[in-house]
């Protein structure tokens, strides 16, 4: 079998941003011991469970990992590097907001071994991030990154965030171009989704705010990738551009859908085409609830391997999927996709299916093809 990722997530965080409905509780501190020893617990039983499997890609999500204490981040570290077989050349990512993010936690991320961080910076004006609640602006970024690169971390993402409620087109090429002025080797630009029991949610519902429209926010999808790509970056995927060589290699294989490993709150894992998912909750984890689990039949499987394969620009590759499913793509949604290849959505090459530009702008519209609804 193929090295897997293994992810933590880090439920913990200084204050709820107004569009976030992850796993994560501000004000939480005095549970992080407690969390870090049933996450090293778990850790230390699932590998036992799956045969101490090699890894190659470590990757710290959240809430806010950076909140952690250094002394919690090296526990975990330990406990991942002792239960698995983790590659001397293993990519480690560690999410980081700005304004959480100290010079000893940076010493200590690089001491363990982390060689990317991925930094939170959203925008760069002061309006749209206190409209977000989010407790950094540019000078945080910029600060963020210095302390990364002083303790020799040179592998950077920045987040960006486009259809911000009052973005304009202006604003979205100032936050671009203040991204790129901090020289990152990855570059990460998602489209704001609103999601019920949010507090944007309820703004937006009560007419307190508005969203840019589906053209302004597609226009600024665009002026990304043609600004990224005369800055020498390529997109590899719908919401993800990098330098040559600098792709995240843990989301790519998410993407091509190889076997993963969560743990902690919140976290899911693929592993042998078992779903699992630990309790949301943050009481509910630390009790010892049981995850739920679920076995993935074939049919749902290739679907997973279609979707997740045509959100790469290199398309799903047909060989790959023929060995992974014994069934030629072809064969199995040849028909149903064969309207989107006629109309200009999705193109085959190099022995890979793979959306066009346009394609990527209306996804949602080829995978309904594909479940032939």
């Amino acid at each position: 079998m193929p090295p897997l990722g293994l992810y933590v997530h880090v439920p913990f965080c200084a204050r709820k941003c107004a569009y976030c409905d992850f796993a994560s509780w501000p004000g939480r501190e005095n549970d992080m011991p407690r969390y870090a020893d049933a996450v090293c617990a778990e850790i230390a039983r699932r590998a036992a469970e799956c045969g101490h499997p090699a890894a190659d890609t470590v990757f710290f999500g959240g809430g806010t990992p950076s909140l952690l204490p250094p002394a919690l981040f090296r526990q975990l570290a330990r406990a991942l590097r002792t239960h698995f077989d983790i590659a001397p050349d293993a990519e480690w990512t560690v999410e980081c907001n700005p304004g959480t993010l100290t010079q000893p936690f940076a010493d200590t991320l690089a001491a363990c071994g982390v060689n990317r961080i991925s930094l939170g910076m959203q925008a760069a004006q002061p309006a749209l991030l206190r409209r977000l609640n989010r407790i950094h602006d540019m000078d945080g970024v910029r600060q963020a990154v210095s302390i990364a690169r002083a303790a020799g971390t040179q592998r950077l993402n920045l987040d960006l965030m486009l259809g911000l409620p009052g973005q304009t087109m202006a604003d979205w090429r100032d936050t671009l171009d203040a991204a790129l002025s901090l020289a990152p080797q990855h570059i990460s630009c998602y489209a704001l989704i609103v999601e019920e029991g949010t507090p944007l949610a309820a703004q937006l519902a009560r007419g307190e705010i508005t969203l840019p429209g589906e053209d302004a926010e597609r226009a600024m999808y665009g002026a990304a990738r043609d600004i990224l790509r005369a800055h020498g970056f390529h997109q590899y995927e719908i919401s993800n551009f990098a330098l040559p060589g600098e792709e995240c290699r843990h989301n790519a294989n998410c993407w091509r859908r190889e076997d993963y490993l969560g743990f902690g709150c919140a976290a899911h894992s693929l592993w042998r085409n078992t779903r699992r998912a630990n309790p949301a909750e943050l009481a509910a984890y630390l009790r010892g609830d049981a995850p739920e689990t679920e076995q993935i039949s074939p049919d749902d499987a290739m679907f997973e391997s279609l979707m997740l394969g045509l959100r790469l620009t290199q398309g799903m590759d047909e060989a790959d999927f023929a060995r992974r499913h014994g069934r030629a793509l072809w064969d199995v949604y040849g028909a149903r996709l064969a309207p989107a290849l006629r109309d200009g959505r999705l193109m085959r090459q190099d022995g890979h299916l793979l959306l066009t530009e346009h394609g990527m702008d209306v996804m949602n519209s080829v995978l309904v093809d594909a479940m032939g609804e």
